[in-house]
């Protein structure tokens, strides 16, 4: 039999890449943000099953993500300290408190204003300011956002509070701006008198800004959330069918960072050990949580598209007279935070400024992925990172901090009920054991399971029930093993359309658990099964 049907390989599971192949010339981009939202709002990228599910790829045999150029287990996997998580993607590079800065760049247009610069060190930063409104709230934002999803895995910029004066500005000689016609021009101070003309200041006369020290590498523009780069060797499997993509949904309504889409991420090649390869980022968390990085955040951002049929169709057949929960939720006014909630936010039904081709093809077994490493944040945690806001008003913390443990557990509660949540498999003395997530968190009550083992033929995947192996004890070898034997045990507790397999290899007097495939309830009937195919990253 071809070697290549087996499920399980020797180095199952994977919990690192392979190292990525070297990219040659690659593509530099540049996505307009009206085509990015008419083209998702309108259109249908990506692959879009009507029918039947795609499971996600770039997993490895027990469902996790390995660390990729895309993703990095942190805190999901292992615990980071109070230190580490405020510490977030470093703090090694924060701007030169000697002053003056050198202007280098400006961003004149839009509805958010900032500047590049760098420091006496010659670092260089994207400075972006806070709206006249809000003082510290997109600030804020910004900084206690990258530090979340740095800590749920993914790469994101340096990111520092800061404050100067408007002399603590020079503009470098030789920097150009772009007038509204598009035209260049040598950049004036008074260019930097416009940019502050509708920033925040404290009353001593001061500005806070959020400093984003450059990312590393030759910087080449956004990635989208479908398809894959033609010119990344290592891009190799579609980007809306990607656990860590697909699950970023479910951090994203956490944390509120409803603007997720092409513009707010970055491709950067970089090199390691003399091979240069793409590595992708998440940037400008300016718009998460209350803020909306120019404004506070509408009622409607979370429960709602920006541009949606039903809804308005909605108000019209009603008259206007339908007023929808989230329309009368209360905010503490509280200028740092915006507008930001937990009473009448939904997990489930929580939604992106618009649609998101990896957000719509999330299933279950995505979400449960996301979730647990959302609950693994402590009360304790939470407000440690958020405090890293540098906030002056402490209702903003206190509110924050509550809004996102009260969001924490709501999301637990909603995804840990769609499968059965066991999870942390292991051995110990000869049983299989393992922690029932929903039940551990307090979301259902105890509840008792059912196990049935089968041996697993990893060559053609077919399974023969072991009809005396009930308990969670281990099944004995047969007396004719060979070196290496695999054995499935399927678990459900009272829901009898969700189970959990759990598939083991007994090789050289050792029994480890070497796959986990979870299956659920489908809308359309039937149940989920995924195939252990590991194509995407196989080494063979």
């Amino acid at each position: 039999m071809d070697s290549f049907a087996q499920t399980f390989y020797p180095d199952d599971p994977l919990w690192q890449m392979p190292s990525p192949l070297p990219v040659g010339e690659v593509q530099h981009r540049k996505f307009n943000d009206y085509y990015d939202f008419f083209l998702n709002t309108f259109a249908t990228p990506g692959q879009r099953p009507e029918t039947a599910m795609v499971r996600a790829g770039a997993v490895n045999t027990l469902g996790e993500v390995p660390d990729n150029a895309w993703y990095t287990n942190r805190h999901g996997r292992k615990r980071m300290s109070i230190e580490e998580l405020v510490k977030g993607p470093g703090i090694s590079h924060d701007p030169s408190e000697k002053k003056p800065w050198k202007v280098t760049g400006a961003k004149l247009e839009g509805v958010s204003s900032g500047f590049a610069m760098e420091d006496a060190e010659g670092r260089k930063y994207l400075v972006k300011l806070d709206p006249e409104s809000n003082l510290e709230m997109a600030t804020g934002a910004d900084v206690i956002g990258s530090k979340f999803f740095y800590a749920l895995g993914y790469y994101t910029p340096e990111n520092y509070v800061v404050t100067f004066r408007k002399e603590d500005l020079n503009i470098k000689k030789g920097t150009v701006v772009q007038d509204s016609r598009g035209y260049e021009r040598p950049m004036k101070h008074r260019d930097i008198d416009e940019l502050l003309m509708h920033a925040a200041q404290y009353p001593n006369g001061t500005y806070r800004a959020v400093a984003s020290h450059f990312i590393e590498g030759e910087i080449i523009g956004p990635f989208r959330f479908n398809g894959v780069r033609k010119d990344d060797p290592n891009d190799i499997v579609a980007h809306e069918n990607r656990r860590d993509l697909r699950g970023l949904y479910v951090f994203s309504a956490w944390l509120g960072h409803n603007d997720v889409k092409s513009l707010n991420t970055l491709d950067s090649v970089v090199e390691e050990s003399g091979v240069r390869y793409i590595r992708h980022y998440l940037i400008d968390f300016g718009a998460a949580f209350g803020s909306d990085s120019f404004e506070a955040k509408s009622p409607r951002a979370g429960h709602r598209y920006l541009f949606e049929w039903d809804s308005a169709a909605s108000q019209i057949f009603s008259l206007g007279l339908y007023v929808p929960a989230w329309m009368r939720a209360n905010y503490p006014k509280i200028p740092g935070v915006g507008n930001f909630e937990h009473e009448v936010f939904d997990a489930l039904e929580w939604k992106p400024n618009y649609p998101n081709p990896a957000f719509l093809n999330r299933l279950p077994d995505d979400e449960f992925w996301a979730a647990r490493q959302v609950m693994q944040f402590t009360d304790e945690e939470i407000h440690a990172i958020v405090k890293s806001g540098q906030y002056s008003d402490p209702r903003a913390v206190d509110w924050l901090t509550r809004c996102l443990i009260e969001r924490r557990d709501k999301i637990g509660k909603a995804y840990f009920a769609k499968v059965l949540p066991l999870d942390e498999f292991r051995i110990e003395n000869g049983l299989l054991k393992f922690r029932d997530l929903g039940v551990d968190y307090g979301f259902v009550p105890p509840r008792r399971y059912r196990v049935h083992w089968s041996r697993f033929n990893n060559s053609d995947a077919t399974e023969i029930p072991i009809p005396s192996a009930t308990a969670f004890d281990l099944p004995r070898q047969s007396g004719q093993a060979r070196s290496s034997d695999f054995a499935v045990a399927r678990i459900q507790a009272d829901d009898p359309r969700q189970a959990v397999l759990v598939y083991l290899r007994f090789q050289d007097g050792k029994t480890e658990i070497v796959g986990i495939d979870r299956q659920w309830h489908c809308e359309n009937g039937g149940s989920s099964r995924a195939d252990f195919a590991r194509g995407n990253y196989s080494t063979k």
